[in-house]
């Protein structure tokens, strides 16, 4: 392999790319451009709920209402604390939607005919999520009064479920959306990448290249090369709109999200070479690099609904889309300042993507018609 061949197609490339308008504006305008239309449609103001518990109470009517809440498994318990900052780590790294806090003296309040106040922290970051779960556990709250007052005999002791949204307090679609649609928008490189190799198939260009020294390695590489490089230049367009127009709140570091931009874009242009070594014209490769971002992307990669973590297929399905991984990175260093920690199984997902993807297309690729 010769790094000056690699480089000279990776001249190539960027040459192509800026003196072509239509695929310079593909590759780094239209995501900020997508992200500015698709947040206005897609504004909406779950199956399961994830929850922690921080019982103080410990009382045996308090894990009786934990019991009553959790009875049909919408609402899971995934973990018991005891401080808020246990909370809030869980909340921060995804694993919680809610925590629920119940307070000292719980049991002696509802014994005495008086409100008993429980909280209820709630992930701002998934509005959907936290709104059905406040909703559901006024529900639930309700009924356990109900039975406890022995359903209906007497006046029901009430069980006031005070809600606090944490990361997006006004529980604004807009805020949740903005950050999930750059997963979405910043899927047009990859397309891009998808079109650019087969383009070359169909209009002839690359029997020229056939006869060239090149290597297929050289070939691919160069091209990954240049289109992740300024899918990269994308990413700044995309931050602004979201941040200086939709005033979208940005707590984490800008760097790490442009790393982890770069990780996203190396697992979709992995899926990009893999479909462009089995198609031949444009039409059929935009339509399988659709089919594999945007259709699943909008309605199982947790962008409108949480993923459905109860249906095996369905969480294998999730997992294996790039659009999924970086949703959850997006909404988490923009809405929670979340470091690469609480993001490192997302991360390592689409790193072995975004090689495989890439490790795959070498082996695959042949430099023939």
């Amino acid at each position: 392999m010769s790094p000056r061949r690699t480089l000279a197609i990776l001249r190539k490339e960027f040459r192509h790319i800026f003196r072509d308008l239509r695929l310079f504006f593909l590759v780094t305008v239209s995501p900020a451009f997508l992200l500015f239309l698709l947040a206005h449609v897609f504004v909406l103001d779950v199956q399961q709920i994830d929850v922690a518990v921080w019982d103080l109470d410990r009382s045996s009517l308090s894990r009786r209402l934990v019991a009553a809440i959790t009875s049909d498994g919408e609402f899971q318990v995934r973990a018991w604390v005891a401080s808020y900052p246990e909370l809030e780590q869980l909340l921060r790294a995804g694993r919680v939607d809610c925590g629920l806090v119940i307070p000292n003296g719980f049991a002696r309040q509802l014994e005495a005919g008086r409100s008993a106040p429980v909280e209820a922290v709630v992930d701002g970051s998934d509005p959907i999520a936290a709104i059905q779960a406040v909703f559901s556990l006024n529900q639930r709250t309700t009924a356990f009064a109900l039975a406890a007052s022995g359903g209906g005999k007497s006046a029901p002791v009430l069980i006031d479920v005070r809600s606090e949204a944490w990361y997006n307090p006004a529980l604004k679609s807009l805020v949740s959306m903005v950050p999930g649609l750059t997963a979405i928008v910043l899927s047009m490189p990859a397309l891009a990448l998808a079109l650019a190799l087969t383009r070359e198939k169909e209009v002839g260009s690359f029997e020229s290249l056939i006869a060239t020294p090149v290597r297929g390695a050289e070939y691919l590489l160069g091209k990954l090369g240049a289109y992740l490089s300024c899918g990269m230049l994308g990413v700044l367009p995309v931050w602004l709109v979201a941040v200086l127009y939709f005033r979208v709140p940005f707590r984490g570091g800008f760097l790490l999200y442009l790393a982890l931009s770069a990780v996203y874009f190396l697992a979709g242009m992995g899926f990009s070479l893999i479909i462009a070594n089995f198609v031949r014209n444009q039409q059929t490769a935009m339509l399988l690099v659709l089919t594999v971002f945007f259709v699943p992307g909008f309605f199982i990669a947790g962008l409108i609904l949480p993923v459905d973590t109860r249906n095996l297929l369905s969480t294998l399905v999730s997992y294996a889309l790039p659009t999924t991984h970086f949703v959850a990175i997006s909404r988490g260093v923009f809405l929670k300042g979340v470091g690469l920690a609480p993001l490192q199984v997302h991360v390592l997902l689409l790193l072995a993507m975004g090689v495989g993807g890439l490790l795959l297309s070498l082996l695959l690729f042949r430099k023939r018609l």
